[in-house]
């Protein structure tokens, strides 16, 4: 079989599961993937022969995505501003409305000598690695509860020559946070169970509940709870940036005002929902 044909197979064996254009999306990933191509490669090369390893090798990433098992798990590789990640199914996958907040965050630290930066929750470390390497006067400290996802989070540091301080630690049960910073940043926990009809399969199924899911009865569980983390370990001039739940923009805003925080700013994403917030101590 050749390439243009295995094309179209796998197409349609993607199209109940996937509409057109996502398809489209995975083919390609998985072409730059098992065969180093671009569309430019295929386009020239279309009758190029799919020998029998390379067929076992895309029959069980097609297989694995009829199963709508993520692509970025498949080959446990993401894209996250301009950098690359190994991740897992201990890690979320890195989204473009967190690069948003990062970018935020870089462009009103850009310039400021000597700042120290927590990321709580950090998962893949996304967060504190792009914040590393496109603020290098900074110092960046890094907090999550699993071990799987720090052991993920320090080969990412690595593979992106990043200096990044990782700690292992429960924040809803710490009574304070390692040091004094000028900058936290959050994705916590923000989806409620309600929400999870609202959830692909691809998500639901496969990426970390402990990082997604938070009780119907306390959604601003973490927010509150960093917060109050904040308002002791914060430096004079410190700032809290959150990612938040679309639906819980304006109760975030209230919760922080309420515990004493000032020029408390609500920020939609690029599709126009409430994704962002910052606030000063």
């Amino acid at each position: 079989m050749n390439i243009r044909e295995y094309r179209a197979f796998f197409l349609d064996t993607l199209s109940k599961a996937y509409d057109a254009a996502e398809a489209e999306s995975l083919f390609y990933i998985c072409l730059e993937e098992l065969k180093g191509w671009k569309k430019v490669d295929l386009a020239m090369n279309s009758n190029a022969e799919l020998d029998r390893v390379e067929l076992v090798k895309w029959n069980e990433v097609l297989t694995q995505l009829e199963q709508e098992r993520p692509i970025q798990y498949i080959f446990g590789n993401a894209h996250f501003y301009g950098l690359e990640f190994f991740v897992d199914e201990n890690t979320l996958i890195p989204r473009p409305e967190t690069e948003e907040l990062v970018e935020w965050i870089i462009n009103e630290n850009k310039g400021k000598k000597d700042i120290k930066i927590l990321d709580i929750g950090t998962g893949s470390g996304c967060i504190a690695i792009t914040l590393a390497k496109n603020l290098p006067q900074a110092k960046v400290y890094a907090i999550d509860v699993s071990k799987d996802a720090l052991a993920k989070a320090r080969g990412n540091a690595v593979r992106n020559e990043a200096d990044v301080t990782f700690i292992e630690k429960d924040i809803l049960v710490a009574d304070s946070l390692p040091e004094s910073f000028d900058v936290i940043v959050s994705n916590p926990p923000y989806v409620r169970n309600l929400e999870k009809q609202e959830i692909k399969n691809n998500v639901l199924q496969y990426e970390p509940h402990l990082a997604l899911f938070v009780d119907d009865n306390d959604p601003l569980l973490f927010y509150r709870k960093i917060a109050k983390l904040g308002d002791r370990s914060l430096t004079g001039n410190g700032k809290i940036y959150f990612e938040i739940n679309q639906y819980l923009g304006p109760q975030t805003v209230t919760m922080l005002q309420e515990e004493g925080y000032k020029n408390v700013i609500l920020k939609k994403d690029i599709y126009g929902n409430d994704r962002m917030v910052s606030c000063d101590v």
